[in-house]
């Protein structure tokens, strides 16, 4: 059964529960091609499961579930695995052994399922995707554990990510990705000939918008539209807005010398995101995409009044309200790195000269204070009204103003998978 089966419960991905028992019923279909094993346990004690295919000496890592609202890698990796079953010499072609990490973040994926809750998978909603919104605070994300010199300690699933790149030590690592409303790009840790092309194609062949000039990455070189790599090909610190730094699992994997390539898919796509039209006066654009984060997150500080700063007597539900308070407080941080990037040697790509880019932020500026609203949604026992209108309205607003069309599934894994193919042809074969 490939991976869309979800849809037929109106989840169009996989949940972590049918990923363990679809990649079970593979593998004991064909044992000789497909093996299956855990890497380690998650902060819950759930299991992290390593599927892996073909016998070659090139090792492939992918890597999927890394976010939690990113539900797109697991089907991704059990279509492509369904790949391999069916014609296993593509495997023996590339002299490849690939194995895929079904989910890294298990406990985050899980809390998260409730999206599209209710409504047809062939045409989900963005007020459906949030009302059952989850994406953890920035220190509890598995693929950024902290840096050596910061006192908090590695979570189990990054330090079983860790261990698995050193006893592989892969030529490539895939981190598989999603992109609630936007357009696609790649990251990589080092260049790949041909790469840049061969993913511009891909996404073209498919109908999906390239970033121009991606929001993510900021500190990195901008290669050409939509592809961003490392600027000095040596690890870096990551800083989110919250003031955590780690140093995420695709710089750890550096040093065997393995290239990391950051796939990201779009679940809703905006056009206007691959525009390169310049825009006459870029400062005007930031203003404006500052003033409509900073304003919502006061709009719902209001909304909110004492409850903001109440954590749920539900434990269950503290994981919101944690993650949520803290993207109530990132706003300014968030201005001030818009404000003061310097993209001299990163491809001079600054903010906002084109349209494409300011389409970008205006999309960050609006999913911020929507991501912190629909997650305090999920925190409180009785939400405000004023509440859930706001998760309404700003859904739909975010829908309206960029013309989000929902990308189907299929071609959402399409993009990652061939993108990963191609990679993986280029570097094995250089």
């Amino acid at each position: 059964m490939r991976a869309e089966g979800a849809r037929s419960r109106g989840n169009p991905y996989p949940t972590v529960d049918e990923l363990a028992w679809r990649a079970r019923a593979m593998v004991a279909e064909r044992p000789g091609t497909l093996r299956l094993r855990t890497v380690g346990t998650s902060r819950a004690g759930r299991p992290l499961w390593l599927l892996s295919a073909g016998h070659g000496e090139h090792q492939i890592l992918t890597v999927a579930g890394a976010h939690a609202n990113e539900p797109v890698g697991g089907a991704s990796s059990l279509t492509l695995a369904e790949d391999f079953v069916r014609d296993p010499r593509v495997l023996d072609e590339l002299g490849c052994t690939w194995h895929f990490l079904l989910c890294l973040d298990p406990d985050g994926t899980t809390l998260g399922e409730r999206r599209f809750a209710g409504h047809p998978a062939s045409a989900p909603t963005l007020d459906g995707y949030y009302r059952g919104f989850y994406r953890p605070a920035f220190m509890s994300q598995p693929e950024f554990p902290p840096v050596e010199t910061d006192p908090h300690t590695a979570m189990p699933e990054s330090r079983a990510l860790t261990r698995l790149i050193d006893e592989l030590r892969p030529v490539v690592q895939f981190s598989l990705h999603g992109v609630e409303v936007g357009g696609s790009f790649l990251q990589l840790t080092r260049p790949i000939p041909g790469a840049p092309r061969a993913f511009r194609s891909v996404a073209a062949e498919l109908g999906i918008p390239l970033e121009y000039r991606p929001f993510d990455g900021m500190g990195w070189f901008v290669d050409s539209p939509g592809v961003l790599v490392l600027p000095d090909g040596s690890p870096a610190d990551e800083r989110d807005p919250s003031g955590y730094t780690s140093q995420a699992t695709w710089m750890y994997a550096m040093r065997h010398g393995t290239v990391s390539a950051v796939v990201e898919a779009p679940f809703w796509s905006v056009a206007g995101v691959s525009d390169p039209s310049p825009v006459t006066r870029p400062q005007r654009e930031i203003s404006r995409a500052a003033e409509i984060l900073l304003s919502r997150a006061k709009q719902l500080e209001r909304v909110l009044g004492a409850l903001a700063d109440q954590p749920p007597a539900d434990e269950r539900r503290l994981p919101f309200h944690t993650a949520a308070r803290e993207l109530m407080d990132i706003g300014p941080g968030v201005v001030d790195t818009w404000n003061t990037h310097d993209a001299h040697g990163l491809g001079d790509a600054e903010l906002a000269t084109t349209v494409g880019n300011s389409v970008s932020l205006g999309i960050a500026a609006r999913r911020i204070p929507l991501r912190a609203a629909a997650m305090m949604r999920s925190a409180l026992d009785e939400p405000p009204e004023a509440l859930d209108t706001l998760v309404r309205d700003w859904s739909q607003e975010l829908e309206t103003t960029f013309v989000a069309r929902w990308v189907p599934v299929h071609r959402q894994t399409a993009l990652h998978i061939r993108t990963m193919l191609h990679l993986t042809r280029q570097l094995v074969s250089a």
